[in-house]
């Protein structure tokens, strides 16, 4: 799969989210300095090739919630649990404000 500089340059950024944490889709595109461009995150993490290593589960919606995964939520959510992040019933991680990773 050949990727848009664009796709790989998000994917670099994400790689940086440490285990136990998450970001946000638009915290990513301002990183990138294209706060407009949050569902273009989206849209490369979906197309990510490297599941693994480049752990795009670790992203989620600004409200705190999980959002979507190309393997779907409930392996994202538990993704996010073998980390130590609790997710709730609502599908959104707890404390929220504590788990967030913001880029410097």
């Amino acid at each position: 799969m050949i990727l848009t500089n664009f796709e790989q340059t998000v994917l670099t950024l994400v790689r940086r989210i440490p285990a136990g944490r998450v970001s946000t889709y638009a915290l990513v595109a301002r990183a990138l300095g294209r706060p407009e461009a949050a569902r273009a995150v989206g849209n490369a993490l979906h197309r990510n090739p490297q599941l693994v290593t480049t752990p795009c589960h670790r992203v989620v919606r600004s409200d705190g919630q999980i959002g979507g995964y190309r393997q779907g939520s409930s392996r994202k959510r538990a993704l996010l649990e073998q980390e130590g992040v609790t997710v709730n019933r609502h599908q959104s991680v707890a404390n929220f404000e504590q788990a967030l990773y913001r880029f410097s």
